[in-house]
């Protein structure tokens, strides 16, 4: 017989099943109020629907935007209106990405899906100086920080999924269709990583199960050789 936790967790997996919404939609406000004043060109690296890279098109010159998935790439297209100033391209985020320089690159959702040390270099030397790297992560659950704010989303994401389909069973959003990957890298190691790769960025745990990343680089920064197997 399941426990009283079992037929809760059962029943807040049904409700979320039948409200769904998306936790990295929730961060593009976030995302559009740290990017640099008029950019030109900016990179949206693992774009899945391009919800992101449609909003980047609002105040950007250009969006180039990068996914290895070819399924969800075809979708994005689809959705974008014509004239809409992206890019869409299927890639490998550390082989195929177009050389930039560019004023921002954002990354949701998608850094986990790669070698952490690598892909920070590369997305790193895509900027142009001055440029912003806007990342929102997910990070395996550590300390007892972490599974705190992971115990208050639960009642938060309820209250988000009931507003946000209006009360009703609504459909998956485009943006959740895309494939997914569980994180294995702590907030820990991947801070280490951005202190030796990014000094002075800053990173910080979020709320639904997420972290954020922001780091400019200095218009000194020294030119550095791509990781192994990226593109010049």
């Amino acid at each position: 017989m399941a426990t009283l936790s079992q037929r809760a967790l059962a029943a807040i997996n049904r409700f979320n099943a039948a409200h769904p919404w998306s936790h990295n939609t929730h961060y593009h406000r976030w995302i559009l109020r740290h990017l640099p004043r008029r950019p030109g060109a900016v990179l949206d690296v693992g774009s899945g629907a391009g919800v992101l890279a449609r909003r980047l098109a609002t105040r950007a010159g250009t969006v180039h935007a990068v996914d290895a998935d070819e399924a969800i790439t075809v979708r994005a297209r689809a959705l974008t209106d014509p004239g809409t100033a992206v890019t869409f391209t299927v890639g490998d985020a550390l082989t195929d990405l177009p050389p930039g320089p560019f004023a921002a690159v954002t990354c949701v959702a998608a850094l986990h899906h790669l070698p952490l040390a690598p892909a920070l270099t590369v997305l790193r030397d895509r900027l142009a100086p001055g440029g912003r790297l806007i990342i929102v992560g997910l990070a395996v659950p550590d300390t007892p920080g972490d599974h705190l704010l992971g115990a208050l989303a639960v009642p938060a994401n309820l209250v988000m999924g009931w507003v946000h389909n209006g009360g009703r069973p609504g459909p998956r959003p485009a943006s959740m269709t895309a494939p997914v990957a569980s994180p294995t890298h702590t907030l820990a190691q991947i801070r280490a990583e951005a202190r030796r790769l990014l000094p002075g960025a800053r990173l910080r745990r979020r709320l639904f199960w997420r972290y954020t990343l922001l780091w400019q680089r200095p218009a000194g920064w020294p030119v550095s050789s791509p990781a192994p197997g990226a593109s010049p």
